[in-house]
């Protein structure tokens, strides 16, 4: 039975306040017919603070129970499917903020969630405001071992095999990518699923924040490195069925992972 996935590329322009865009995000999820029919909806990073909203993000954080998140349960229960809601700027209860991803059940519940571990720095004041995350989770989406990711997570290898490791066979990635390293988000995108043997999902972020163009062209990438789906650079929702059984038929065939030798069992010479 096919993984049905909606990928919905969400524009946070800097003249849109908050509560509107969340209003104007829940209208367009309300009114996609096509969700009813969907499993798995994925959005991107921070697209209702808005990723370069740094000067914002105390004003914008939110705790789990807050608007987004009880938004993407509504959203979650009226089509009945699992919503990636992208991520958020938690707030913790000692006042600590966070990049924190959170994945919905049809029921309605919070299933998964996950602090960004690997917090941006080059032309970002991410590291500057945001805590690190120091845990990964894998979790049943639609019945797929899942592990989530965030945007610059991407860079960082080891992450994704530790997932792999701990049974992921779906990587869901939600970004703020912007435009300028676009051959970036397809190289890596496309790696991480061949080096993990796993579906890939990256979803992106689109427009113009802070003066910054956001890259889009959010994809599903198959265990292979075949690319299933990619979207251009305009708002909206991408479409694709998957098969959740790929990625143990491409282990199986090709067994790459089998074959690791880490940690190794070899000297190591510096010279």
């Amino acid at each position: 039975i096919a993984l049905r996935v909606a990928l919905f590329q969400v524009a946070s322009p800097d003249s849109e306040p908050v509560t509107a865009r969340l209003q104007r995000v829940g209208d367009a999820i309300g009114g996609e017919s096509e969700l009813g029919k969907t499993d798995l909806l994925v959005m991107p990073e921070l697209w209702g603070a808005g990723y370069f909203a740094f000067d914002e993000y105390k004003d914008r954080a939110e705790p789990l129970t807050g608007p987004t998140v009880t938004a993407a349960r509504s959203w979650a229960t009226t089509h009945r499917l699992f919503v990636h809601l992208g991520s958020i700027v938690e707030i913790d209860e000692q006042g600590r903020l966070y990049n924190t991803s959170v994945v919905v059940t049809p029921d309605g519940r919070v299933r998964n969630t996950y602090r960004k571990v690997h917090v941006f720095g080059y032309g970002s004041r991410e590291q500057e405001l945001l805590t690190p995350g120091t845990s990964i989770t894998v979790d049943s989406i639609a019945g797929v071992p899942a592990g989530i990711t965030t945007c610059y997570d991407l860079r960082f290898p080891e992450l994704f095999r530790s997932l792999t490791d701990a049974g992921a066979e779906l990587l869901a990635v939600c970004a703020a990518w912007p435009a300028a390293r676009l051959t970036h988000w397809r190289l890596f995108t496309s790696v991480r699923a061949v080096e993990q043997q796993s579906w890939l999902l990256a979803c992106n972020a689109v427009g113009e924040q802070h003066g910054v163009t956001l890259g889009g062209h959010s994809r599903i990438v198959d265990p292979w490195g075949e690319v299933l789906v990619e979207a251009g650079a305009d708002e909206g929702f991408t479409y694709a069925a998957l098969d959740p059984a790929l990625p143990q038929r491409v282990r199986a065939e090709f067994p790459a992972l089998a074959d690791r030798r880490w940690p190794p069992d070899l000297s190591t010479r510096v010279e």
